[in-house]
């Protein structure tokens, strides 16, 4: 188990190390071809809406075929998703050549968006890996290796970016090529070294072998009253949580005239106590207390740390209330992900997790915009304290509908009695 542990985790940082190489750069290579802001918001978005659309598909296809298969078909379009981003130059230039000369930025912009659509697309690979991570942990142990999952994402969110800085120099096609090779380094990794989690036994203790992979079968977890709370969680979570992200370059330069360098060390830090917390303290922290009541805590926490972003008077206040802000993210990224596994039978558990990402995707399309506007309209304060308002209904929401929940507290009798008994359902 610590062998495939170790191989899927390798995975998910190589494939996040791929990814954050380039996404810092989309702008700048956008522009260089004449793309206006909006165009650029539109190809940024892209990935998220297309990610939008088939990662419910390729988590219920694991469900079905096998995790192995579909994260090889899903590493396997990234790859060719990086290897457009490489070679847009040249093939919108060879198709400009070919059609319409004077229309060369607009060819080799149409090859960046099927770039970023191809990869959102099969995109949906962190769901599958997390489903792989629920395959080969028991509940006792899956919210910390759903959490290590977590870290090396964030590991590669905190590398990628200054290393796909430092490569940009060379041009900006230089990270895609190396993004791409990082995904055909994963490619083999998957092939020769991992193992298909949905075993012969594991498929014969599940009540349903090959899961219906249709609309209504991937939506009807939103009707379950737990694991439909848990979603509308996740999706209002995500939605204050990626206005943070998205608009706190801004806010910064618009505060504290940050400059990209500062704005890049603060995130850093961000980013380095979320790795801790998700690799380190979520497993510390189920050990003790149910999953449902840190849940709570991770709601509470990030309402009270965006307040505070809102109301920060000096930098120094602003790495004071950015510190709860990461713990909060990670507890509730980590736990809300772990509950869902455990809340539906064992060959839905690829499905929810895509569905899950699904919702996740969708707040990184309304954030930019809704952050923007706020910022634009009312001043620095406005994201924080639309956050926070999120947050506080999203506290509340969880009090009535997830705390002390008859399947939460039946959840935490199931990972602290061995054997485990036949669990009960959502």
């Amino acid at each position: 188990m610590n062998k495939r542990l170790l191989s899927i985790i390798l995975v998910v940082f190589v494939d996040l190390l791929g990814f954050s190489l380039i996404l810092p750069l989309l702008p700048y290579y956008a522009e260089k071809y004449g793309a206006t802001q909006f165009v650029t918001g539109l190809l940024v978005a892209s990935y998220a809406v297309m990610q939008l659309i088939g990662a419910p598909l390729l988590g219920r296809l694991s469900d079905r075929y096998g995790r192995r298969p579909v994260l090889l078909a899903s590493i396997f379009g990234t790859f060719l998703g990086f290897l457009l981003l490489g070679f847009a130059d040249s093939i919108g230039t060879a198709l400009a050549n070919a059609f319409n000369p004077q229309a060369a930025n607009v060819f080799v912009l149409g090859i960046l968006f099927l770039s970023r659509m191809v990869d959102g697309l099969t995109g949906g690979n962190l769901s599958v890996a997390q489903a792989y991570i629920s395959d080969v942990t028991d509940e006792k142990d899956r919210s910390k290796g759903l959490g290590m999952i977590g870290a090396a994402f964030g590991m590669g969110f905190i590398i990628g970016p200054a290393t796909g800085g430092l490569l940009s120099q060379w041009g900006y096609s230089v990270p895609g090529f190396v993004a791409a090779a990082l995904s055909f380094i994963n490619l083999l990794m998957i092939y020769f070294w991992l193992p298909e989690s949905l075993t012969k036994e594991k498929r014969a203790n599940m009540p349903e072998t090959k899961p219906a992979i249709t609309l209504s079968a991937l939506t009807q977890a939103l009707t379950r009253p737990f694991t439909g709370a848990l979603l509308t969680a996740r999706f209002f979570y995500g939605l204050a949580f990626a206005i943070f992200q998205t608009i706190f370059a801004l806010y910064a330069l618009q505060k504290f005239n940050f400059q990209a360098r500062d704005t890049g060390f603060i995130l850093t830090y961000v980013g380095v106590l979320s790795v801790f917390v998700q690799g380190f303290l979520i497993g510390q922290l189920t050990k003790r207390y149910r999953e449902d009541v840190l849940i709570l805590i991770g709601c509470v926490m990030m309402t009270v740390s965006l307040i505070g972003w809102a109301l920060t008077p000096s930098v120094f206040w602003l790495l004071v209330v950015l510190a709860p802000t990461a713990v909060s993210g990670g507890i509730l990224n980590t736990l809300l992900s772990s509950t869902l596994t455990k809340a539906v039978q064992p060959q839905e558990i690829g499905g929810i997790l895509g569905l899950g990402a699904s919702i996740e995707s969708a707040t990184r399309i309304f954030a930019p915009i809704i952050g923007g506007y706020l910022l634009q309209a009312f001043g620095t304060w406005s994201p924080g304290a639309f956050g926070a308002i999120l947050m506080l209904g999203i506290t509340v929401f969880i009090f009535f509908t997830v705390f002390n929940h008859p399947i939460a507290a039946e959840i935490r009798t199931r990972v602290t009695q061995q054997p485990a008994p036949a669990h009960k359902v959502d």
